[in-house]
């Protein structure tokens, strides 16, 4: 059987999570690995409906992820995490919960400053918050509690997505899972 891993991509919104994910994805993919990206905004479309942002809401959220995720890794099977997960205390509970049951879990800081999110701006939360449409928006006017030591930082706004990916493969790859 092949060893399964979580990789947790961790960052503010429009950091560039989602994308380098596909990225790794598809050349995981292509290798032949088993592979899934749970993405945080599908999940919370499909397994956290109803949930809101409050800190509560998003560990609850962040919890769903990582059982999933778990149960994914410790079944042979990469999953791709990219969450904005933006407390310590959700993220290492997941780490935990790998831990716990003989799974791996590398954590990869996505580090774009705000600025840079703010510019990328795909889903048009940096203007919304800024027009007051928004509140509660992780790194702007609610908290985002950076990684202290991270499997791996990213900073993407100095990398291709493909250097991303390839920064993501690496660790695998050392770390013996590729």
């Amino acid at each position: 059987m092949t060893t399964g891993a979580t990789v947790w991509l961790t960052g503010l919104p429009s950091a560039g999570k989602t994308t380098i994910a596909r990225e790794l994805a598809g050349r995981l993919r292509a290798e032949g690995r088993r592979v899934e990206v749970l993405d945080g905004d599908e999940i919370r479309e499909f397994l956290s409906a109803g949930l809101g942002f409050s800190r509560e809401d998003r560990h609850t959220n962040v919890q769903r992820i990582g059982f999933v995720a778990e149960l994914l890794a410790r079944n042979g099977v990469l999953a791709l995490v990219p969450v904005i997960a933006p407390y310590a205390d959700s993220r290492d509970a997941v780490r935990k919960r790998h831990e716990k049951n003989g799974t791996t879990y590398l954590e990869v800081h996505v580090a774009a400053p705000v600025e840079v999110c703010s510019a990328r701006d795909v889903k048009g939360l940096y203007a919304k918050q800024a027009a007051g449409e928004l509140t509660g928006l992780t790194g702007v006017d609610d908290p985002y509690e950076e990684p202290v030591a991270p499997d791996l930082r990213i900073e993407s706004q100095h990398q291709t997505v493909q250097e991303s990916a390839a920064s993501v493969y690496a660790l695998l790859s050392e770390r013996g899972l590729v």
